[in-house]
C-alpha cells in the first residue's frame, strides 16, 4: 500500500509505524461483493482496506448503538432548528405587513442558518443516506 500525497490531504492511508513492527497477520475470506465494499469505503475515507478494518474493529469510542443514539440527536436538532427557523420566518412575515420587526431577530436566524449547515455537515459526515434533507 501507499501513503498518501504530502499535501493532498496530509493524512496516510497506511498505519503507522509499530515498535517492532507487526508480526501477526490475518486472514479474512470475502465474497466479491464485501470486498468491493471494503475499498471503496476506505477509499472515501482515505485510508488502506487494512486500516479501515484495524480502526473499525479495535475502535471503542463509538458503538452502533451510539452512533444511531448519535443520529437521532442530530435529526432532533435539525428539525427543532427547522421549526426556530420557521417561527422566524413568520415574524418576518408579519414585520412585512406591519412594519414591525424586532431588530434582534435578523442575527437570530443567521445563526439558526449556520446551525443547520453544521448538522447537515455532521449528518453527511456520519454517512447517512439523504443526510442532508429537512
Amino acid at each position: 500500500m501507499t501513503t498518501a500525497l504530502p499535501g493532498r490531504s496530509g493524512r496516510r492511508r497506511r498505519q503507522p509505524n509499530a515498535a517492532g513492527g507487526r508480526s501477526v497477520e490475518q486472514k479474512v475470506r470475502l465474497t466479491a461483493e464485501e470486498a468491493a465494499a471494503l475499498r471503496l469505503k476506505a477509499r472515501r475515507l482515505g485510508v488502506s482496506v487494512p486500516r479501515l478494518l484495524v480502526e473499525s474493529a479495535l475502535a471503542e469510542q463509538e458503538t452502533a448503538t451510539d452512533r444511531r443514539d448519535l443520529m437521532a440527536a442530530l435529526f432532533g436538532l435539525q428539525r427543532l432548528g427547522g421549526n426556530i427557523a420557521n417561527n422566524v420566518n413568520q415574524l418576518a412575515k408579519k414585520a412585512n405587513a406591519t412594519d414591525e420587526f424586532p431588530e434582534n431577530a435578523t442575527p437570530v436566524l443567521a445563526h439558526i442558518q449556520r446551525l443547520l449547515i453544521r448538522i447537515d455537515q455532521a449528518l453527511n459526515q456520519l454517512g447517512t443516506p439523504g443526510g442532508g434533507a429537512r
